[in-house]
């Protein structure tokens, strides 16, 4: 997401789709610094170039701006983690993508995933149901995969889908909390060897052996 350009465009005519994106880079700078409570429209505004008004022409209050950044941020999730699985056959490299596309989230520009992940809305229905979506997505995904190259059951494929999913984002989220303290090649790899050492113990239908590239054994 492109920072706001401040000041500088106060006054100026964005096409709609250019200033919704200018008004959700806002708000995310504002959201992921203060936590939604004590975050406000005005300073969203201000951190715009905008006044309240254009900002309540697109959306017409805080929670609507808040659910469309979590929106946003869901779906790329979602789609990193379908890139991953769909980027290869084999599956340690399956592994090593699904938990590169965490660590490649909360690494990304801006902080989203604290929006995601950290949310001090988790209480209020709409933003625990698009989390809980968001999870059981991924989960889905991966759960395909096991399905198709394992000749476990789907309850029990969907159970190993979310440890997974689980794992990837709890260890992703400590390392990126920890000012990634292990290199970020060495922390995805690390654990995807763990995962992988554990998956490729039932009968694979394809895909090697082993741990995942760059690992021994």
């Amino acid at each position: 997401m492109t920072a706001p350009s401040d000041a500088r465009s106060r006054g100026t005519r964005l096409p709609r789709v250019r200033r919704r994106r200018q008004l959700l880079a806002a708000a995310q700078e504002i959201f992921v610094a203060r936590g939604y409570h004590a975050a406000a429209m005005d300073e969203i505004a201000e951190r715009a170039g905008v006044s309240k008004p254009v900002l309540y022409q697109h959306f017409p209050g805080k929670l609507e701006l808040y659910l469309a950044l979590l929106e946003e941020h869901s779906e790329a999730l979602v789609e990193k983690q379908r890139e991953a699985l769909e980027s290869t056959d084999d599956n340690r490299q399956r592994v090593i993508a699904s938990f590169r596309a965490y660590f490649d989230f909360v690494a990304g520009d801006g902080e989203a995933f604290r929006l995601v992940f950290e949310s001090d809305l988790r209480n209020l229905p709409a933003v625990r149901e698009k989390s809980e979506q968001t999870f059981q997505r991924c989960a889905e995904l991966i759960g395909e995969v096991i399905r198709q190259d394992t000749s476990i059951s789907d309850e029990e494929a969907h159970l190993l889908s979310i440890g997974l999913v689980g794992m990837a984002e709890t260890s992703a989220r400590y390392w990126i909390n920890t000012q990634g303290s292990v290199p970020k090649d060495a922390a995805e790899l690390l654990v995807a060897r763990l995962a992988w050492r554990g998956i490729s113990g039932w009968d694979l239908h394809r895909g090697g052996e082993g741990q995942p590239t760059g690992q021994d054994s």
